[in-house]
């Protein structure tokens, strides 16, 4: 029913895509490069997805962006390449799908996409943070799929879709993952996101994201997260992908070309299956600047990750801890 129901979309998508009109819009080329220098004071190797290199001068990735509109159809596809890049897709393509605005206030978007769920991205252009939190590595990072949106009002709105497996081209699992999206702006300065994703095979996630725009020159965000995974990783994988945790950020500007960031996490392993072989509790502290005012800014970095238990490993010998230090470049166009 749920194939019927996506291949019966997609033929819609497309037979509407036929009937936009002709007025064309610019083709838009934009992107980002990075690369970083890391510090590890202990040789530990760390639990989250990029910047995983010690003592190095590294790349993280340079992905290119091509966008375009036609009439009420648009289309973006976004390659990607390097480390980064390769940690958080199947291969070289971050962002391929085309969409259709059905009216004002109802778009309809097929393929391959960057997800709903979770606070940071991929591109560090995007994040204040160079390196990402627990939480957007275990969470995913791309939904394959069709999503409807509905933009209710400015303050309201809320998204229906179904996808394949968690960061997949093509389903191999055979079920689809369903996902909705509710977004809400109670007061000004202040949005927030309800994210829900669940299938039997990918197991279920459900996630709050929140910013508020104190002032002009202070933002404080949220996300809260908890996931519990299906059959496909109780019976294949043989350990669940069980998580809970929360992270707050707080970001102020001191001027135009440099700002201060904050993001302290607490994240819960429940089963072992992501951090180590037993159930373990890690925070984090994670000490940010972002300096430059034009394309290219600067990110010095300090974080510091405590455990209960010994998850990292030191070299040979099992550690309960570690701290980094590291600049990352960061060029967006």
């Amino acid at each position: 029913m749920k194939k019927t129901i996506l291949l019966s979309t997609l033929m819609l998508l497309v037979s509407m895509i036929g009937f936009a009109q002709d007025e064309d819009s610019p083709l838009t080329i934009s992107g980002s490069v990075d690369t970083y220098y890391k510090y590890q004071f202990d040789q530990v190797t760390g639990a989250t997805s990029f910047a995983q290199d010690v003592n190095s001068f590294s790349i993280g990735m340079a992905n290119i962006i091509l966008s375009k509109e036609v009439g009420k159809a648009s289309f973006v596809a976004d390659v990607a390449f390097g480390p980064r890049a390769e940690s958080s897709a199947p291969g070289p393509i971050q962002n391929l799908y085309v969409s259709y605005a059905i009216s004002d206030k109802v778009s309809v978007t097929g393929g391959f996409m960057g997800t709903f769920v979770g606070y940071e991205v991929i591109s560090p252009a995007s994040n204040f943070n160079y390196t990402t939190s627990y939480l957007f590595s275990t969470g995913p990072f791309q939904n394959g799929g069709v999503k409807f949106d509905f933009a209710i009002s400015d303050k309201f709105g809320f998204m229906v879709g179904l996808f394949n497996e968690f960061d997949s081209y093509t389903n191999t699992s055979g079920g689809l993952d369903f996902g909705t999206q509710f977004y809400i702006s109670p007061i000004e300065g202040l949005d927030a996101y309800i994210n829900f994703v669940t299938s039997n095979d990918s197991g279920s996630q459900i996630d709050l994201t929140t910013t508020y725009q104190i002032t002009s020159d202070f933002m404080l965000g949220l996300n809260v997260a908890k996931r519990t995974t299906g059959e496909f990783f109780d019976e294949e994988v043989g350990a669940g992908l069980n998580f809970n945790g929360a992270a707050l950020y707080a970001n102020y500007s001191l001027s135009d070309s440099f700002a201060l960031g904050f993001r302290g996490e607490t994240y819960k392993d429940e089963d072992g299956g992501i951090l180590g072989d037993v159930s373990s509790r890690v925070n984090a502290f994670t000490f940010s600047a972002n300096i430059g005012s034009g394309p290219l800014k600067l990110i010095p970095e300090i974080r510091f990750d405590i455990a209960d238990e010994d998850v990292f490993m030191d070299g040979d010998d099992p550690t309960d801890s570690f701290a980094q230090f590291l600049v990352a470049a960061v060029f967006a166009f």
